[in-house]
């Protein structure tokens, strides 16, 4: 069987950790920051799981 293409465009996004779990960035974190409270922008700048519902898809774009 050949070898799987990963998807650039999602490894680029998300990272595996080590139990198997994917990581992404939070959305909204660009700009337009003047109107966020302080809680939500320091909130914005930090990473978090995917949601399980996505999870699946992900992982077939990310095979290794």
């Amino acid at each position: 069987m050949p070898k799987l293409k990963t998807n650039r465009s999602a490894a680029k996004r998300f990272k595996k950790t080590k139990h198997g779990k994917i990581k992404r960035h939070r959305a909204f974190g660009r700009h337009l920051m003047t109107g966020k409270s302080p809680k939500r922008r320091r909130r914005l700048r930090k990473s978090t799981a995917l949601s399980a519902a996505d999870r699946r898809e992900v992982k077939q774009m990310l095979p290794y």
